[in-house]
């Protein structure tokens, strides 16, 4: 056990460390963090969410796929027609 290291997960990121007197070293794939950001711009403003209302729920378009829809929860002002940079993607805001 201790030879191998041993498993731990942090957020999305599974992470294996040493137990060795040596620094703590993350081998997980962080290949989705260097993607590019995406520009979206808001086609329709849903709605306030949050437990004090302090999220706005919009539908967006993305600028590179026309045909492409979904639902980000915003934080700040925000009005149609703004375009907002994505930093991921791929998650959708639950209803």
């Amino acid at each position: 056990f201790a030879s191998e290291g041993f498993f731990c997960l942090v957020g999305d990121l599974g992470c294996r460390f040493a137990l060795s007197p040596a620094p703590l070293q993350c081998t997980a794939n962080l290949a989705a963090m260097d993607a590019p950001a995406k520009f979206a711009i808001v086609v329709k403003v849903i709605g306030r969410t949050g437990s004090r209302g302090q999220v706005t729920q919009v539908r967006v378009m993305f600028l590179d796929d026309q045909n492409r829809f979904i639902m980000r929860n915003v934080k700040g002002p925000v009005r149609q027609g703004d375009i907002l940079k994505l930093l991921e993607s791929e998650r959708e805001a639950r209803r």
